[in-house]
């Protein structure tokens, strides 16, 4: 029986991995900058992560969620206290696409309401309701939801949601932490408090997906907390389990639970939350959402300093010490990247103009993973071990790729 071919493959077999490093069948060592799609947060077979799992696997690896499972308890536990949100409850999914399925029918079960407002270019999954709210009609199958339950804004225009909300019509707006699909879109600060305040007065549930820009990738837990605001639902999984699917829906204390509203076979199960506890537990020991933030900073302060732009539109943190950026060559300026954004370990850029198969040659010539979003930006998500020296390593490659 041959694979379903919906993935175009890479070349490249990864056998086995360590810390922010790949290794292939041929014996070949890449530097892992994307973390197969922001997944890996602590870093490929952390010595913590794989004892924690084992451990668990000699006592009991699954039973369904009919029984009592003090793990799961102990994971919340420790999430809402390393998260900033003790008082809020969990449900346990397996993806992202599923935390977002539940969050929009906990909105819809609250609200009574049947429509939802999301932001063009926005990806939440490809589930039925997730995909509903994902801006790409290639992906939409006959099956979704109507196109007529979710209507699409531009993210950051804050009249286009007035307008929307004041029908009265939505049961919650969706909204990534950053846009990550799109080619890392931040939503800005002011647009999220504004946001914020329209959710409360229509009475329109706010739901931060934090699936790709949450567990601490942006150098807070969760990217909404750089604006400071608080929304009604948070969907989490990839950096969540560090490569074991979980998935989950954090919920504000004004939702009360009600039995077989929501429901899973594999959520929450042992094995996963034995994972799950190893990424918080590594996360907090090694001071990981620190090194994002510091890391982060230093790699966006050495990418601009081989860019043809400023570093006016970067949320670079003001308070890290640099040391002196990389000497900026004279070359013409399409042979320069721009467009440099992010926050953290959470990175875009747009490869040259005159460079189209850049990522390809950072992968085959200069064995660096990367990811992409459209035809030109390069999107940066690596773990959030990732070191100083590895950025180095990273930024030497990149200028030698483009300067050569």
């Amino acid at each position: 029986m041959p694979l379903f071919n919906v993935y175009p493959l890479l070349n490249i077999e990864p056998i086995s991995a360590h810390g922010c490093t790949v290794t292939d069948a041929h014996g070949i060592d890449y530097l892992d900058l994307y973390g197969g799609h922001a997944v890996i947060s602590i870093g490929h077979s952390h010595p913590h992560y794989i004892d924690r799992i084992e451990q668990q696997l000699h006592k009991i690896g699954f039973y369904s969620n009919m029984v009592q499972n003090s793990l799961q308890k102990e994971f919340a536990h420790k999430l809402g206290a390393m998260s900033g949100y003790p008082d809020w409850s969990l449900f346990l999914c397996n993806s992202g696409a599923e935390a977002n399925e539940n969050a929009l029918k906990l909105a819809a079960f609250q609200t009574g309401r049947t429509q939802i407002l999301a932001f063009s270019h926005a990806f939440h999954g490809r589930t039925a309701g997730a995909v509903a709210c994902t801006d790409n009609h290639k992906i939409r199958s006959p099956f979704a939801l109507s196109s007529d339950s979710v209507t699409f804004v531009p993210l950051n225009d804050i009249e286009a949601v007035e307008a929307a909300l004041a029908t009265h019509l939505y049961a919650a707006v969706i909204v990534e932490g950053i846009q990550g699909v799109a080619g890392i879109v931040t939503p800005y600060n002011t647009f999220l408090h504004e946001l914020r305040r329209l959710c409360t007065r229509s009475q329109t549930l706010l739901i931060l997906d934090e699936i790709q820009s949450g567990y601490g990738r942006t150098g807070a837990f969760f990217a909404h907390q750089h604006a400071g605001i608080t929304p009604d639902l948070i969907t989490v999984a990839k950096g969540m389990g560090n490569g074991f699917p979980i998935g989950g829906v954090l919920i504000a204390p004004h939702f009360s639970a009600i039995h077989g509203q929501l429901g899973t076979t594999f959520g929450g199960n042992h094995l996963a939350c034995a994972a799950a506890l190893a990424v918080l537990e590594v996360m907090e020991a090694e001071s990981l959402i620190s090194n994002a933030q510091q890391t982060g900073d230093y790699l966006l302060a050495q990418l601009f300093a081989i860019s043809a732009e400023s570093s006016a539109i970067c949320n670079v943190s003001t308070s890290t010490s640099f040391s002196p950026p990389v000497s900026q060559r004279s070359v013409p300026a399409a042979s320069l990247i721009s467009g440099v954004r992010g926050r953290g370990l959470m990175i875009g850029f747009e490869a040259p103009s005159s460079y189209p198969l850049l990522r390809n040659d950072l992968l085959y010539k200069e064995h660096i993973f990367t990811g992409a979003a459209g035809a030109n930006t390069i999107r940066l998500l690596p773990p959030l071990s990732l070191s100083l020296a590895q950025v180095q390593q990273f930024i030497s490659s990149l200028e030698s790729l483009i300067t050569s």
